[in-house]
């Protein structure tokens, strides 16, 4: 495994899209707050209201307020046309530029309200206009003040970019939550360095800007905001090397196998003359509305997701009757191509440690119902919004003492701490066979079919060439060598990474 070194210097480009968003997230907050400050210096109605919705949008959790934009955008698409992106750096930008707003806004407002009304009147007796007295008197006085809310922003705003990830956009968080997924400790303990360094050294830099502003050195000052505009400049030409607008963007949802699927098909695609990128994590809804809409290029999802969560069906019909009408909908409402099954299915199940499972006498999922109420049930973040788990609870009357949520890596540590008795896993997963789990049986088939299978963007679906280095997938994935390809990057010891998992996938399956 890669120690911490090699991992911090192939950061560079995440690194560089972090600082991007962060500074553009910043500018746009200063550039939003500075305006309302003035006016709410001089309007106690207004005051109230701004701070009252800056602190308002800081109770919003991060994360949930960066999933609130998709949704906001993929509506204002109808309005604006289908030009307006709703993925990765806009919808991040827009929800870290809040999340700036309350300590710039705060602080500027408290400055403009204490300023010595001597001062003012000085001012407006030598006869200084509005503009004269804002920008020749106002301004240096609050300027420190408004510095030091500048920096609280800026360290908040760093920090909350690495939840950017859920929503596509490349950033410091990339290496955190795939080093969380597959507790690869030194991945996460990179990614958070990184962030942790980015901070320290733009709340430096803001810092001496600040004490040029208060000590009116304006060397200082000037030096400051020099440093932190080349470190920008540094940034765009990072990302300008990239080239990525010509790129096939990957979509992978937050678990291991999404994450090595999407490498396996970057790979052939690869292989075949096309760049890639990866948009990696990003939650199932909004997984399959960026590739709908083109914001991704290429996806593995699952027919059971799709049937449930997309198409709003809660019959369970067989798997072919399934596929048919889905590749049907999906080029009707959008236009989206199915290339086919990959060949393994990853279904939803509950599942126990075997001897929990023997010694209780559960068999099948209704042999909880008697008992659940004693119980607690873990599943991932999801899983217990989702109508599939809606449908098995109340097919078996399911009524468990206890609802834990996890990230899907730490359900099965769940298991064996004992912090739950059942969570909803995933049949390929390699940890089933590793730590010894077995599937409660499912007879009144609540649980739909989960064939994963190849989805092409519209666009995407136009070129021949992507349909045809991907094709060789279709049918050739079983479930033991996905099993095999998750465990890989999943078990304690000698992990791999996702590529090298990827590879060897790639020729156990023959290419």
């Amino acid at each position: 495994m890669s120690d911490i070194g090699t991992i911090l210097l192939g950061l560079g480009d995440k690194l560089a899209a972090h600082v991007l968003l962060s500074a553009a997230a910043i500018a746009l907050g200063i550039a939003v707050a500075l305006p309302l400050a003035i006016w709410a210096s001089r309007s106690t109605a207004v005051a109230r209201a701004t701070l009252g919705f800056a602190s308002l949008v800081q109770t919003i959790p991060a994360l949930a307020l960066l999933a609130l934009f998709f949704p906001i955008l993929l509506s204002l698409r109808a309005v604006f046309g289908e030009g307006l992106p709703t993925l990765g750096f806009l919808p991040a930008l827009l929800a870290l530029s809040l999340y700036a707003l309350l300590p710039i806004l705060r602080n500027a407002v408290t400055a403009q309200t204490n300023l010595d009304p001597g001062v003012i009147e000085a001012a407006d007796g030598v006869g200084m206009t509005f503009w004269q007295r804002l920008r020749l008197v106002e301004a240096p006085l609050s300027a420190p003040y408004i510095m030091a809310g500048i920096r609280t922003a800026a360290v908040w705003t760093i920090g909350a970019a690495t939840l950017s990830t859920t929503i596509g956009q490349p950033s410091l968080g990339d290496p955190i939550f795939a080093g969380l997924q597959t507790q690869n400790w030194v991945l996460v303990l990179a990614g958070c360095l990184a962030s942790a360094g980015l901070a320290l050294v733009t709340d430096a830099l803001l810092g001496t800007i600040e004490k040029g502003l208060a000590s009116r050195r304006r060397f200082l000052t000037w030096g400051g905001l020099a440093t932190v505009a080349l470190g920008i400049l540094a940034a765009l030409a990072i990302q300008a090397g990239e080239g990525r607008d010509d790129r096939i963007v990957i979509g992978a949802k937050g678990f291991s196998e999404q994450y090595i699927l999407a490498r396996l098909i970057g790979q052939r695609l690869e292989a075949t003359g096309y760049a890639v990128d990866y948009r990696d994590g990003l939650g199932s809804a909004v997984a399959h509305r960026a590739l709908s809409t083109g914001a991704i290029d290429v996806l593995v999802d699952y027919t059971g997701t799709i049937w449930t969560n997309e198409m709003g069906r809660s019959d369970n019909p067989d798997r072919d009757t399934m596929l048919a009408e889905i590749v049907e909908w999906e080029d009707r409402t959008s236009g989206t191509r199915v290339l086919g099954r990959l060949g393994f299915e990853n279904a939803y199940g509950l599942a126990m440690p075997r001897t929990a499972a023997e010694a209780g006498g559960f068999e099948t999922i209704g042999d909880l119902a008697p008992r659940a109420q004693s119980m607690s049930i873990g599943g991932d973040p999801e899983f217990f919004e989702r109508p599939e788990w809606i449908a098995v609870r109340k097919a078996y009357g399911l009524r468990f003492g206890e609802r834990r949520n996890f990230s899907p890596t730490f359900m099965y540590n769940a298991l064996k701490s004992g912090e739950a008795d059942v969570i909803g896993a995933y049949t390929s997963d390699g940890r089933i066979a590793a730590d010894d789990l077995v599937f409660l049986d499912d007879p009144e088939r609540a649980f739909p079919n989960y064939d994963a299978i190849v989805l092409l963007s519209p666009e995407a679906s136009e070129d021949e060439g992507i349909a045809a280095a991907l094709s060789p997938l279709v049918g050739a994935i079983d479930v033991a060598a996905m099993r095999e390809a998750n465990l890989s990057v999943d078990r304690d010891e000698d992990k791999l990474t996702f590529e090298e998992a990827a590879h060897r996938l790639a020729k156990r399956i023959g290419l």
